[in-house]
């Protein structure tokens, strides 16, 4: 497609050359500015911009690539899931990749799977991406490898393609040759750079527990997600750890699947119990089942048993009471952790940037409230 050039006539593709001509500056300069070097002056820099602007003028990403040898695109791995929370990361990440300049891959994995991610990830590097950013997040490993077996195996040289597969499908550490960003998760990578950014749900979940606590609850149940997600995990450790720090009793745990109708199923048993005066939910979802199911049953919330969510979905400062939820820094972690996948890629001998913990906050609305005389157990 044409477009019309400052003088009003039309003409072919415009070229770095004609930026420079226009800005009146040199070609190298032009370059510089979209490579986002130093030592361009923020005048020079503003009307290099703004011819390129007039002009029409895109960098040629095909030419870049084949002087730098990077191809300017980043691969993400993600679960095919419409959940508020891997949706959200996704959509962080989508947002993070654009303001970087990089062109945005996807492939998404299919709970269940246990070589999904081995397969997404050797896809992408067939497309010959420059980094990867891997948001699963859920163990399909069976309980073969722990953690530490990832994070402690030393870096190894690149292999080819086909035993590249083979080391995927053998024991789920695959072995690549460019930098990879984890979110959420344990690495299952082994690479010249790994990157982890998005822990801290225990953190958060001991956030919520001590509110609970601080307003008076003896003990705290938990309405728990799945325990193959790793957030689900996070989660329940921080709520346990809360507890165990501050001497109370761990009741038991109520396990969940991320759905209204588990937190439902889970509020009719926990109606029928009278010591239960406070119950942190791993998300949101399940938090307003469960308080559906409270209702129903006669059980007041917060009079009789308060509730706290996490996620801070849309819609939990609507429902009935509006639900005190942690809510989580999507875009915050998505920034923060293509921001230095980015540095690593293009700085490959320079150390590496520091991650930076989002802040995090406990929104308190009125599902929660210091516990009642009829619903207050013996210590």
């Amino acid at each position: 497609m044409q477009r019309a050039t400052g003088r009003g006539a039309a003409s072919a593709t415009p070229r770095s050359v004609d930026v420079a001509r226009l800005a009146g500056v040199s070609q190298k300069t032009v370059s510089r500015v979209f490579n986002d070097e130093q030592y361009v002056s923020a005048e020079v820099r503003r009307r290099v911009l703004q011819a390129a602007e007039e002009l029409g003028y895109r960098r040629n990403n095909a030419a870049r690539a084949l002087a730098s040898g990077r191809t300017r695109a980043i691969g993400v791995v993600t679960l095919g899931t419409a959940l508020y929370g891997p949706a959200s990361l996704l959509m962080g990440v989508e947002r993070a990749v654009r303001d970087t300049g990089y062109a945005l891959r996807v492939v998404n994995t299919v709970e269940g799977d246990p070589a999904g991610v081995a397969g997404a990830v050797g896809s992408l590097l067939d497309q010959g991406v420059d980094g990867i950013v891997i948001s699963e997040p859920i163990d399909e490993r069976d309980g073969e490898d722990t953690q530490d077996d990832w994070q402690d195996r030393p870096e190894q040289p690149a292999a080819v393609d086909e035993r590249r597969r083979q080391e995927a499908d053998g024991d789920g550490r695959l072995h690549v040759d460019v930098p990879v960003l984890v979110l959420s998760a344990p690495s299952p990578v082994v690479a010249p750079g790994v990157l982890t950014a998005g822990h801290g749900a225990d953190r958060m979940a001991r956030i919520a527990t001590e509110h609970l606590l601080g307003l008076g609850h003896v003990t705290v149940h938990h309405l728990a997600g799945p325990q193959r997600w790793y957030a689900a995990r996070d989660r329940l450790e921080g709520w346990r750890t809360a507890l165990t720090a501050h001497g109370r009793t761990v009741p038991p745990v109520v396990e969940g699947d991320w759905s209204a109708a588990s937190g439902y199923a889970a509020g009719r048993a926990l109606a029928a119990d009278g010591d239960v005066t406070a119950v942190f939910a791993a998300n949101d979802d399940m938090a307003i089942g469960l308080i559906r199911a409270l209702a129903e049953a006669g059980v007041r919330v917060p009079e009789d048993i308060s509730v706290v969510g996490f996620d801070d979905i849309p819609v939990a400062a609507f429902v009935t009471p509006p639900l005190t939820t942690v809510p989580q820094p999507f875009d915050a972690v998505a920034q923060d952790g293509l921001k230095r996948l980015v540095h690593v890629i293009e700085n490959p001998d320079a150390p590496p940037l520091p991650a930076s913990d989002p802040p995090v906050d406990l929104v308190v609305r009125a599902s929660t409230a210091a516990p009642s005389a009829r619903r207050s157990p013996a210590r």
